[in-house]
């Protein structure tokens, strides 16, 4: 128990240290030559599955073009080097700068198109090496490859030797701790969440087609440094090494090292760098062994050899989890910081699908430092309006305005960035992440940090970190949470996971809040706890919209009620209107005619009554 202890204090990075280290002194401790060369090309092939990592694991868009740029990246450094610019710092730019230009035009269209369209665009990239490379014989080389490459230098000192492969390790090493830096930001929990949910993704102020677009162009960068270090390996660039059998070793590596981990990729080049290298019959049949590794990684191991070597550590750490009673132990001493909330309005809504009116003519409006309640039967509409303010739908006819800005002429990233924060009928909580990181991604709109920030460390991301890890904090506390900040947030009962949901949209600081059933699932105490947050949100000078079946919980809170059946509004007015109003009494409550007047008078005195 000590000694688990000890490991468990030992900071995450410090085994990649080491092991880089080691990595680095190898040479000098004896390493043969040839031997060298299987770590070079190790490096090499980490810096391909790393960057299908990034598109695939992370991102969730598999793309097989990583030979393709691999080999944009090649015969740029061999060009270069073949016209007298040796230097392996500007070849490796260059071919950063190509590999680029490479991944944003060949997935943008992919992208555009979606589905299986970035896999297949990219597949054909593949393809058409030896074509591209037969149209510009004179500076490819044609089949034959190209030649003539000069030694590499490194400001002006030749590269040979250990000098080389300290550049390309080194190369390798500041590509992992690059990636493993942004993955371990908010980006990658954005990245993490957009791959489960694009509509959680955009409700939370994330472009999913920029955030997608960015990521497979990253995978494109290691890419392209690994192909301008091959060029100077043995100075020679031939088609046949950018083959279709080298994509699938690539996307081969990535599932059985584990796609969604930094060091899954190091630990997948490894067994596919290798295992050609033990086994004659691996390279005559490598297809064959390439799809058995394809099956066993994807369909026996979840993430990978780093995913069940991530589940086995935590099961040899893993403490108790909080029992339900010690879970919600929220303080009752709390206040929000001022909301800045906005007037919303929503005027002559109507939206049809295929024929069958969602909505017709709906008006409601929505002030600042109020609770505006929808009400209706299931299928009345509210969930469908709700999606019309968050951009999800667009309207058939109508306007909806936020302080004069047109949210229908939105896409729903941008309204989330205007500080509309919402909730779900069913709550979306990514598997994966842990309940931290789930209100975290709640911060990513209202402070934003660039991708360079979070990889480099710039003072504005530990400012931004600061920020972000006191205010998760604190709301985490006042909904009860804190006991399970590192428990997987998808493992928890649905009530918790609502509550979670609702942390989420208040750590934004948000203008406009949307709770969409937010009590539905949630026990007495829990109810309590949810009406707390919404007066206080309110009370913080909130807008808050509230969808909602639990009645008595919407006459406690309500300024103003709407209410909705077969997509029109049948009423509104104060709770003291709406709950002894006759037609909702009948069509929402269902209460018979004859018996209207004594229901009215009985939920008058249970909401009375009521704690609530």
């Amino acid at each position: 128990m000590f000694l688990l202890n000890k490991l468990t204090s030992v900071p995450s990075y410090a085994v990649p240290i080491v092991a880089a280290v080691i990595v680095i002194i190898l040479p000098q401790l004896g390493l043969s030559a040839s031997n060298e060369r299987q770590v070079i090309l190790i490096g090499f092939l980490t810096l391909l599955v790393s960057g299908l990592n990034l598109s695939l694991g992370y991102a969730g868009e598999l793309a097989l073009g990583q030979p393709a740029i691999y080999a944009t990246g090649a015969y740029v450094a061999a060009y270069m080097g073949a016209h007298g610019s040796t230097d392996i710092v500007l070849q490796i730019a260059a071919a950063i700068g190509a590999a680029l230009i490479v991944g944003v035009l060949t997935g943008i269209p992919g992208l555009r198109l979606g589905s299986w369209s970035l896999a297949m665009t990219s597949f054909f990239l593949v393809l058409l090496i030896p074509d591209i490379v037969n149209i510009f014989p004179n500076a490819t080389g044609g089949m034959a490859g190209a030649v003539g490459i000069g030694q590499a230098t490194f400001f002006g000192a030749l590269l040979t030797g250990y000098g080389f492969y300290l550049v390309c390790v080194l190369s390798v090493i500041a590509w992992l701790a690059f990636m493993r830096n942004v993955v371990t930001s908010r980006h990658g929990i954005a990245l993490r969440v957009m791959r489960q949910s694009p509509v959680l993704a955009s409700s939370l102020g994330i472009s999913v087609f920029r955030t997608k677009l960015l990521a497979y162009a990253l995978g494109a960068v290691p890419a392209g440094i690994a192909g301008a270090l091959f060029a100077n390996l043995d100075r020679y660039v031939s088609p046949e090494t950018f083959s279709f059998a080298l994509a699938i070793s690539i996307l081969a590596a990535s599932i059985l090292g584990g796609a969604t981990s930094v060091y899954g990729a190091v630990v997948g080049a490894v067994i596919m760098q290798l295992g050609p290298s033990v086994s004659t019959s691996f390279q005559q049949d490598a297809l064959i062994f390439y799809g058995i590794l394809l099956i066993v990684g994807g369909v026996l191991l979840a993430n990978g050899l780093s995913g069940l070597t991530t589940k086995a550590w935590k099961r040899l750490v893993q403490r108790p989890v909080p029992t339900t009673r010690q879970r919600l132990v929220a303080t009752t001493d709390f206040h929000f910081s001022p909301l800045n909330g906005a007037k919303l309005s929503a005027n002559g809504i109507s939206k049809s699908f295929g024929g069958n009116a969602a909505l017709e003519d709906v008006t409601i409006t929505a002030e600042p430092g109020q609770v505006t309640a929808l009400i209706g039967p299931n299928g009345s509409g509210k969930t469908t309006l709700l999606n019309m303010i968050c951009g999800f739908y667009r309207t058939d006819a109508g306007s909806i305005d936020l302080d004069g800005v047109r949210l229908d002429q939105c896409k729903p990233h941008e309204i989330a960035s205007l500080g509309l924060a919402r909730t779900f009928q069913t709550p979306l909580i990514p598997e994966g992440i842990t309940v931290f990181q789930v209100v975290l991604s709640g911060r990513y709109s209202p402070e934003r940090i660039s991708i360079a920030s979070a990889a480099l460390r710039l003072p504005k991301f530990w400012t931004v970190r600061s920020h972000d890890r006191q205010q998760v904090a604190e709301i985490l506390e006042i909904v009860g949470l804190t006991a399970l900040a590192d428990v997987e947030a998808a493992s928890l009962p649905l009530g918790t996971r609502r509550m979670l949901e609702i942390a989420r949209a208040l750590v934004s600081n948000p203008r406009v809040i949307l709770l969409d059933e937010s009590a539905s699932g949630l026990d007495e105490g829990e109810v309590e706890r949810l009406s707390v947050l919404i007066g206080r949100a309110r009370d913080a000078g909130g807008t808050v919209i509230l969808v909602e079946h639990n009645f008595r919980l919407v006459l406690s809170l309500a300024d103003t009620i709407h209410v909705l059946a077969q997509g029109a509004i049948i009423a509104s007015g104060t709770p003291a209107d709406i709950e002894v109003n006759p037609r909702v009494l009948t069509e929402y409550l269902g209460v018979k005619d004859k018996d209207v007047g004594a229901a009215a008078v009985a939920i008058e005195a249970d909401t009375k009554g009521s704690s609530l």
